[in-house]
């Protein structure tokens, strides 16, 4: 009976589970909160410290909730680009640099000048929330702590290092956000001397292992702190959301991951090099061998819904779902009111940090539920932009699987479906990131041979939700305005957002 020990690192907070790889089910589940600070508008931190904190008291409790069963397979996944600047020892020199925090955008309109092949893979340049960025901007800002630091990595890295000792980084990560050249399997110190910081190959983590590799057992002390009775093998993880890929059984070309959350991860892999301009990749070997990882994504989504609904109108629970059911029962694109969703800049198919959120057409007439209809329909419409790049590249996409937020908030998932139109496999109340890490603890304890078979042998039922034709012409019509909404906005966007950016500094 294989137990395996899932660490899920999210934005808010830490959510840890035990698999049963026998049944295909989740034994128990916990999750313990974390603080995020804001200390300027675009920055977001958090403490490497919570990090470790909160995963003991949450793997100890559902240790004991579960009777302390053995632990065969242990793997974290986590926030991409949350960068850590620390001792070799993990003592940190400063609080992380949240993956959402876009302090960077200047060190990241550096790297589009860079001339390496290697920024290819990238699409041409790095995105202000990636690692190179900010390790960039903390040379020319906190020199102090740069020249201090004797490891830059990730959340993921630092977690790995505090239950092994081990700094090893991911292959996931590395090629996604560090340039990391994984068909050659290096880096490449002349990129980083373009970008003023010649010496950050050797400020990272000297080891790079493929996602499901094994790492080795954890430490006595580690598994003290999490509560084990004994020291399972360590698998290497990766980002938590492209970890969800092996949770949905999407590795094949022509499927498509689609994660609500705090923001909105699209994931596909491709079979063969193509260019994905306004994409981020393709991305070789970076999940599994000779495979193409490409990303997209929305940085607001869940995000701008709960800004609206709890930071604005302050509702609790209840009167959330209420605003649910009024938003719900309203046309689509009733309200006269179009909403962008570009709160904290855009992934795809801009790639521009600067870009900022808007709500147009307002009235004294317009009510909170029509407020909160066009936030939902603005992220339905940036995830149908993200599909319409999709096709205009000629890159199938014959299945789309999704999971996170959509669960919660019906109105979201219809409207996205609608605004689509396409069917999507909905995974109810699972956390693909959890089963996913479970997956590659699996191939990391030897039980199964690869990650496609660790996808097999963890596969959940789905539930088939058809798109609404009707209101997906509506949302073609509602997507046109979007765009020219988006096109014209941008130059006062950026100029609003530098304004911004530079009364934080």
């Amino acid at each position: 009976m294989p137990r395996l020990l899932g660490l899920d690192f999210g934005t808010g907070g830490i959510r840890v589970g035990v698999f049963d790889l026998d049944s295909r089910t989740m034994l128990g589940e916990r999750e313990v909160q974390y603080e995020t600070r804001q200390p300027y508008p675009g920055w977001a931190e958090q403490s490497p410290a919570d990090w470790w904190r909160c995963l003991g008291e949450a793997t100890r409790g559902l240790m004991r909730d579960l009777g302390s069963p053995h632990i065969d397979g242990i793997c974290a996944a986590t926030t991409a680009s949350t960068v850590v600047a620390c001792k070799r020892d993990g003592t940190p020199l400063r609080p992380s640099l949240l993956w959402m925090d876009c302090r960077a955008a200047e060190e990241a309109a550096i790297t589009a000048r860079g001339t390496h092949p290697v920024l290819a893979y990238a699409g041409g340049s790095d995105a202000a929330e990636w690692l190179v960025p900010k390790a960039m901007w903390l040379a020319r800002h906190e020199p102090e702590v740069y020249t201090q630091a004797e490891i830059i990595c990730e959340c993921l890295d630092y977690i790995n290092f505090k239950l092994t000792g081990l700094w090893v980084g991911s292959r996931m990560n590395a090629t996604c956000k560090w340039n990391y050249d994984s068909a050659a399997n290096c880096f490449h110190e002349s990129l980083f001397a373009e970008f003023g910081v010649p010496d950050l190959t050797r400020k990272l983590p000297p080891e790079i292992k493929a996602v499901g590799a094994p790492i080795g057992e954890i430490g006595a002390e580690a598994a003290e702190h999490l509560g084990l009775v004994n020291r399972p093998m360590l698998a290497q993880g990766g980002i938590d959301a492209h970890t969800g890929i092996v949770g949905a059984g999407t590795l094949r070309p022509g499927e498509h991951l689609m994660i609500g959350g705090t923001s909105v991860v699209h994931l596909f892999q491709l079979a063969a090099k193509v260019p994905v301009t306004g994409f981020w990749g393709p991305y070789p070997h970076a999940l599994v061998d000779d495979y193409w990882l490409v990303e997209a994504g929305q940085v607001s989504a869940g995000s701008v819904l709960s800004w609206a609904s709890r930071d604005v109108f302050q509702l609790d629970q209840s009167g959330l779902a209420a605003l649910w059911e009024e938003a719900a029962a309203k046309p689509v694109g009733s309200t006269g009111l179009l909403t962008l969703d570009y709160f904290m800049g855009n992934r795809t198919p801009y790639r521009d940090p600067l870009l900022r959120g808007a709500v147009m057409g307002l009235s004294l007439s317009h009510s909170r539920a029509d407020i909160y209809r066009s936030a939902v329909e603005s992220v339905a419409l940036g995830s149908a932009n993200v599909l319409k790049r999709i096709r205009e590249l000629d890159i199938p996409c014959n299945r789309i699987v999704s999971s996170g937020g959509y669960a919660k908030n019906r109105l979201w998932l219809r409207a996205t479906v609608d605004a689509l139109g396409m069917p999507v496999e909905l995974l109810s109340q699972t956390n693909l990131t959890i089963i996913g890490a479970a997956a590659c603890a699996a191939v990391g304890a030897g039980l199964v041979k690869d990650l496609f078979a660790a996808a097999d042998a963890v596969s959940q039922p789905t539930t088939l939700i058809e798109p609404d034709l009707a209101a997906h012409a509506r949302y073609g019509e509602l997507l046109v305005d979007y765009l020219e909404a988006t096109e014209l906005l941008a130059p006062l966007s950026r100029r609003l957002a530098t304004r911004q950016l530079g009364g934080a500094a």
